[in-house]
């Protein structure tokens, strides 16, 4: 089969040939129809994230359907669509996953990091850690909510429940939630790139009441504030934003430092948390929210091989919405 492999000596993807992986017990085999581009993917390549399995086919955020059941499978079938999350594996045992929170198990496997992800034409995954998806809708347009769409989505829970939410970095993410806030009546307020006119009026489209640089002041105070991107300046920046009790929430796998900020704008019971991973529960939740919401992803696909493409798009601020790879 055809994969991009990165084996960690530049930031850059190669396409190979390479066998059709196996499903052992409690896995399926899936036929790839699409796989987004996260910008987690960036901070492996990126050496950001620094141990990943190697050498590695990248990519978390995958659709398509079961080509092949291993034994002791239960509930799925050949033919049927799923996807497939950053969370691949969980050890089941630990105190995290007794405990409901899987997401910080102690010994846990993740998809295109320690296991071979979605940049290929097939790949195995475990069958406990995939979702179904609907038959109906196209791979293209699903991809992104497989980590986008979940991350956001986890982090909006631990947000509260504001009604002035702020959402720093509009993005893959950013795009999605701001639209089951609005459908749940929230008023969404982004920051983008200073200069960026055409993140801000996307995000006006998509129900945003105000939509400005990251370094502007927001118009009015917050009840919690949303950091996609992954710069740390904007901690102290979204402090200033919210309220008395406001919140605060790293959604990144990864930020550069955050700077020293007084201890005057945290006072007042602020708080500032971070979002590691996802659960099954999320996932459960969030796609009938998705649904429900009519949320539509604004995608840009590319060919599998052109994945280098993608990421450098990526990188350099060149994707509206997400970036996928159509198989």
């Amino acid at each position: 089969m055809r994969a991009m492999v990165f084996d960690g000596d530049a930031p850059r993807l190669a396409l190979r040939d390479v066998p059709v992986p196996k499903p052992a017990a409690g896995q399926v085999r899936i036929a790839t129809e699409a796989c987004g581009v996260c910008r987690t993917d960036l901070h492996v390549v990126d050496g950001d994230l620094t141990e990943p399995r190697l050498p590695l086919i990248p990519g978390h955020e995958i659709v398509g359907r079961v080509h092949q059941v291993g034994p002791k499978v239960e509930g799925l079938e050949a033919g049927q669509r799923v996807g497939v999350p950053w969370l691949g594996h969980t050890c089941g045992k630990c105190p995290y996953c007794r405990s409901g929170h899987e997401n910080l198990c102690d010994a846990p496997g993740f998809t295109g990091y320690t296991i071979n992800g979605g940049y290929a034409e097939y790949c195995v995954a475990d069958s406990d850690f995939v979702f179904p998806l609907s038959e109906k809708a196209d791979p293209v347009s699903l991809a992104p909510l497989l980590c986008a769409g979940l991350i956001g989505y986890r982090s909006y829970k631990l947000a509260g429940k504001p009604q002035r939410l702020g959402i720093y970095g509009f993005g893959a993410a950013a795009h999605i939630l701001c639209q089951i806030a609005r459908y749940q009546g929230v008023e969404v307020y982004a920051f983008t790139r200073d200069g960026d006119d055409a993140a801000q009026e996307f995000a006006r489209t998509l129900g945003a009441v105000w939509a400005g640089g990251s370094s502007e002041p927001s118009p009015a105070f917050l009840d919690a504030a949303i950091i996609f991107a992954p710069v740390g300046v904007l901690v102290p920046a979204s402090l200033k934003a919210v309220r008395k009790g406001g919140r605060v929430i790293c959604a990144g796998i990864h930020m550069s430092d955050i700077p020293s900020f007084p201890y005057a704008d945290l006072w007042e019971e602020r708080s500032i948390m971070s979002v590691a991973n996802l659960t099954r529960k999320d996932g459960q939740e969030f796609f009938p929210v998705a649904e429900a919401a009519g949320v539509k992803t604004e995608t840009t696909p590319y060919p599998l091989e052109k994945a280098n493409e993608a990421l450098d798009d990526l990188r350099n601020g060149r994707v509206q919405g997400a970036a996928v790879l159509e198989m």
